[in-house]
């Protein structure tokens, strides 16, 4: 009898996108076949303790900030009372000093279904590196590169790939002098902008402004989350995207569209109101398709990608010009979200994707392990 493959699933953190990985983790942990895999729930506390234990989820749910939560899975949550006790959480470094009694080395593999800094951005990969144990997703450079939008725009314009226009301004900049970077901003750029911390997704801290006080708003609201903030030329687009999978040789689903309930794709449009429309496939031309899937390999090899990711475009309604906007290499990760509805309009079902991901995640494992 073959022996079922002991999966980790990581979820939680310490970014602000802590509920939107407790839902992605849900739907993973619900979603594998429990014919083939043994599951390990591992949470992160916002405080960064690691549990390592059955409940582990239903823990962090309890602490979750419930306006972050889709009512659906408020339904499931225990009562808010209940703790996190010391003694059952660890940090990473005991883990890895444990040696082969750490818990982590009986895993086969992880799937670090974390969004945001201190989990996708290659500090997880790098524990999990380090350990030897093969994960999902992007390796610690990929992670690293495509959670840092600055960088991802310096990767994707060195391959020679669109991006709008941009600028990068640092939290000191801003505490010093904020009346001079306005006027650097708008010497530079023209209004609509949008402003971005640059590690951090889900929409989290982004604002668009249309004038100087918006704007001096939205830096003094990014530099909140981080010390690099970044600043685009905002444009009249549609948001078309697209799913990656694969290790050296990567495939692409059908693109797709969202069309924000909102003025723009903010957290409440994608998460909370649910009135955004996604169209897959995208109803866009066969040519312009071709385009969106050729640019997503390229965007995706330029940071050195692997296992996964969702590329996302901005194409001018005006021009028709199309821009890479940015990869993002652990996206939402439930049924309905737009990495996995685009596959299975690509004729890949969930379930058939955790099994491919998991392949991918040990294929590489192997390869570099032989390397």
């Amino acid at each position: 009898m073959t022996r079922k493959v002991r999966v980790g699933v990581l979820f939680g953190g310490q970014s602000g996108e802590h509920e939107v990985s407790l839902v992605s983790a849900r739907a993973i942990m619900d979603g594998l076949d429990a014919e083939r895999y043994d599951v390990t729930p591992i949470g992160i506390t916002k405080q960064g303790r690691w549990i390592i234990a059955p409940d582990a989820h239903a823990r962090l749910l309890a602490q979750a900030d419930p306006s972050k939560l889709p009512g659906g899975l408020l339904a499931t949550t225990t009562p808010a009372s209940v703790d996190v006790p010391d003694e059952t959480t660890t940090d990473p470094l005991t883990l890895m000093v444990a040696g082969e009694q750490s818990p982590l080395r009986t895993l086969d593999v992880v799937f670090p279904v974390l969004h945001g800094p201190m989990g996708e951005d290659g500090t997880v990969q790098g524990v999990l590196e380090l350990m030897g144990i093969p994960y999902v997703g992007c390796g610690v450079l990929a992670s690293a590169v495509g959670m840092d939008k600055a960088m991802t725009k310096v990767a994707f314009s060195g391959a020679g790939l669109p991006v709008v226009s941009w600028l990068l301004i640092r939290r000191g900049e801003w505490e010093r002098e904020p009346a001079q970077v306005l006027d650097w901003v708008e010497r530079r750029l023209t209004y609509p902008l949008f402003v971005k911390p640059a590690n951090l997704g889900s929409s989290v801290g982004i604002s668009k402004a249309t004038d100087r006080a918006a704007l001096e708003r939205g830096i003094a609201a990014a530099v909140a989350y981080d010390r690099r903030i970044v600043v685009e030329q905002g444009i009249s687009a549609r948001e078309i995207e697209v799913s990656v999978l694969g290790n050296d040789e990567p495939e692409v689903s059908v693109p797709g569209e969202v069309v924000p309930s909102g003025e723009w794709y903010d957290y409440e449009a994608k998460y909370l109101s649910g009135a955004s429309k996604i169209l897959i496939p995208a109803p866009i031309t066969l040519e312009l398709a071709a385009r969106v899937r050729t640019l997503a390999v390229q965007a995706f090899r330029a940071i050195d990608g692997a296992g996964l990711a969702r590329v996302d475009f901005l194409l001018d309604r005006e021009t028709g010009d199309l821009y890479l906007n940015e990869v993002n290499t652990m996206p939402g990760f439930t049924p309905v979200s737009m990495y996995a509805m685009m596959w299975e309009a690509s004729g890949i079902s969930y379930p058939q994707l955790l099994d491919r991901l998991i392949e991918l995640a040990l294929e590489r494992h192997r390869r570099d392990r032989d390397a």
